[in-house]
């Protein structure tokens, strides 16, 4: 009986310990998209990502859900931009959550945006100026340099959060950064024909990516961050670009098109939808296709054959 019943009791054995995990992978909360990516990239299958937002949502204007605080609650590192992007929702978010860990000044509390130069730091902040952020221009991720930056950052701070995989987190932060590394290079040699080109933006979140490229700005539709344009403020739009013309219209793929199609009817220039973060095109799958589809796409538009 005793030598009967032993092989299928090892094999049961042998069965359930396949089946558990080697290890209680680090529950990461990511604000945005672009950095629930990352952190996947980094680290692989010891972390258990969860993304607050989607592509086609404003980061700005979250609602602090009872199903985005029980993620909180249950996170042991929050990624997300900072510089005040979120800050309609998600420090109401983190004190509900009552998880100490990741609180603001803790090591599970992540601000991509602390690790980068911020860009259009206003000397004075006046909110009759419209959707303005003190800490500067929050939409660091469209510059892959920034991500670079960025990814060193959140690999040493999942090193330290996490301290028992830190050789794991480190070849896979080196095997990213010297993927990246090639990608960058390959991205600025094809992006080079696009400097100096005149662009019009649908709203103000393309600052970093133009300073990548050396994009020109020309205009504004939003008359002010974060303020829809009205018929007569695009008919204004329109006759200032006739002094200063505009190659494309960009907007970013959350929003409302339709301004950025009036001017494109009305002006004769394309309009270009870009994918602004991971999931916004379907292109733009992970990190890598977030920057090949956007720079195809201001490619096919502001580049005359």
């Amino acid at each position: 009986m005793t030598k009967r019943n032993s092989l299928p009791g090892l094999l049961a054995a042998a069965l359930l310990a396949l089946a558990l995990p080697a290890h209680a992978a680090l529950h990461v909360f990511a604000c945005e998209p672009e950095w629930g990516a990352l952190a996947k990239e980094l680290g692989g299958d010891l972390v258990d990502v969860s993304i607050a937002t989607n592509a086609l949502q404003d980061p700005h204007q979250i609602q602090a859900k009872p199903s985005l605080i029980a993620r909180a609650r249950g996170a042991d590192l929050v990624v997300c931009t900072g510089a005040e992007l979120e800050i309609g929702w998600l420090p109401v978010l983190l004190q509900q959550s009552g998880n100490a860990k990741v609180q603001a000044g803790q090591p599970g509390n992540f601000a991509a945006a602390d690790f980068v130069r911020k860009l259009e730091v206003p000397t004075q902040v006046d909110r009759s100026q419209g959707d303005v952020h003190a800490a500067g221009n929050p939409h660091i991720q469209t510059d892959p340099r920034n991500i670079a930056l960025v990814a060193a950052a959140l690999g040493a701070r999942l090193q330290q959060v996490d301290a028992a995989h830190a050789a794991d987190y480190a070849k896979r932060q080196a095997d990213f950064t010297q993927r990246w590394q090639q990608a960058m290079a390959r991205w600025s040699a094809q992006g080079a024909p696009l400097r100096g080109v005149p662009v019009v933006s649908q709203h103000n979140a393309f600052v970093y990516l133009y300073d990548w490229l050396g994009l020109k700005e020309v205009a504004v539709l939003e008359p002010k961050p974060g303020v829809e344009p009205t018929a007569s403020h695009l008919q204004e739009v329109q006759a200032r670009l006739k002094e200063s013309p505009g190659r494309m219209v960009v907007y970013a793929a959350y929003q409302d098109s339709r301004p950025s199609d009036w001017l494109s009817k009305n002006a004769g220039i394309p309009a270009v939808k870009l994918p602004f973060t991971v999931g916004g095109t379907e292109g733009a799958k992970d990190l890598f296709g977030l920057f090949d589809d956007t720079l195809a796409r201001l490619l096919a538009a502001g580049v005359k054959s």
